[in-house]
């Protein structure tokens, strides 16, 4: 037997004597999925799930032990990842500490800052969100206007950030601020922020589903250590867009939803004639395999950026393939959904509608935002048409 499989049968064991059997089920809401952080409770046996992993590091599994993580190879990792599947088991911890900035500060941060950040990331204790977008600075990003004026050991920073997904749950915030009024791209510095400082107030923005995950933030004179900056002052451009390289992976990743997949097919056969257990409706059949096949080509290809990723390289342009295609993919099974279900799959509320039947009518509606957050397909396009085929402007 080879460590591997050492190690595999290990973790099965341990994984299986250690997760309650609560989270051995899909989430039925986002409060069955832990974001961590101070604002939120979750429920106990989600609770004592991130305890148990974040002891070991697993929450962060190819992470350094000095900062709280696993110490895991990419193999080990994987393993890790396979025996969760085997076992249907809920990530004990998601969010944008994880995915966004952690891997961020691994890669430019300085050892004051991993060693302030990361552990706490690991154990859940603060949930992070994001400052980017501004009402005059969505595709053009570097056109930020968020002031940020030295005063002795600290930035005073006034400005507003918009589309802040989460805010009113997050405990800091990463978020782009403009050092020097005079350049463009060179003025912009990246700051690390307590949501917590005097001068921050949070507003929920009502999405078209019903839902307000997006937020507002104002920020009226906030004093933000200096000690609190990624890289340099005036290098905050290019640390962004390793950042947003980090963020398109996470929202391809997003979208591998493999419950889809069996779903799609599920709600076929509920809502339309079969023959057998067999579909009757051929190009229906042929809507649900391109699917199925675009999926697996994408999970296949974002397996291959991971491994790049968890082998200390940072993100590339080809990011905004993963964030183009994946979103894409989304918004095309979520509109397959509601065809399927018919008039079933259009309702709001009332009688006449199940959950799941509502359920298909909002994320159907949530999944219009997909093209749009993190930025648009069009600037994805323009940076793939640049970066990646190297065509002309």
């Amino acid at each position: 037997m080879s460590d591997l499989d050492t190690f595999r049968a290990e973790v099965h064991r341990w994984l299986d004597d250690n997760a309650p059997d609560e989270v051995r089920t899909p989430p039925r809401s986002e409060e069955d999925v832990c974001w961590g952080g101070r604002k939120v409770r979750y429920p106990a046996p989600v609770k004592r799930w991130l305890q148990v992993m974040a002891e070991r590091g697993w929450t962060a599994p190819t992470w350094p032990e000095a900062y709280g993580g696993g110490g895991l190879s990419a193999d080990q990792a994987k393993v890790l990842r396979e025996e969760m599947a085997a076992l249907s088991l809920r990530p004990p911890l998601v969010g944008f500490g994880l995915t966004m900035i952690g891997p961020l500060l691994l890669q430019a941060g300085n050892e004051e800052q991993k060693r302030e950040h990361l552990p706490r990331i690991v154990r859940g204790e603060i949930r992070w969100c994001q400052g980017y977008s501004e009402p005059g600075a969505g595709s053009d990003l570097a056109n930020v206007q968020t002031r940020a004026v030295r005063d002795g050991d600290d930035f005073v920073v006034t400005g507003q950030k918009v589309w802040t997904s989460y805010g009113d749950r997050a405990d800091w915030m990463f978020l782009l601020v403009r050092t020097d009024p005079t350049v463009k791209h060179a003025g912009i510095s990246f700051l690390l922020m307590d949501m917590e400082s005097p001068g921050v107030a949070v507003r929920p923005i009502k999405l078209i589903s019903g839902a307000s995950p997006f937020c507002e933030t104002f920020l009226t004179d906030v004093r933000v250590p200096v000690r609190n900056v990624v890289g340099d002052v005036g290098a905050g451009w290019g640390i962004a867009k390793m950042l947003l390289g980090f963020e398109r992976n996470m929202i391809a990743d997003v979208f591998k939803t493999r419950e889809d997949r069996s779903r799609l097919l599920k709600l076929a056969r509920r809502y339309l004639r079969t023959d057998g257990g067999r579909i009757t409706d051929a190009v229906l059949r042929d809507r649900l395999t391109q699917v199925e096949l675009d999926q697996l080509c994408m999970d296949l290809t974002l397996a291959r950026s991971r491994d790049r990723l968890k082998a200390g390289q940072p993100p590339g342009p080809e990011a905004s393939i993963f964030k183009l295609y994946g979103t894409e993919l989304n918004q095309r099974r979520r509109e397959l959904m509601v065809s399927i279900a018919g008039p079933q799959g259009i309702g709001w509320e009332g009688a006449g509608f199940s959950d799941e039947e509502l359920g298909l009518t909002r994320d159907w509606l949530r999944s219009r935002g997909n093209t749009i957050e993190g930025g648009t397909s069009e600037i994805q396009l323009n940076i793939i048409a640049k970066h990646v085929l190297g065509l002309p402007d």
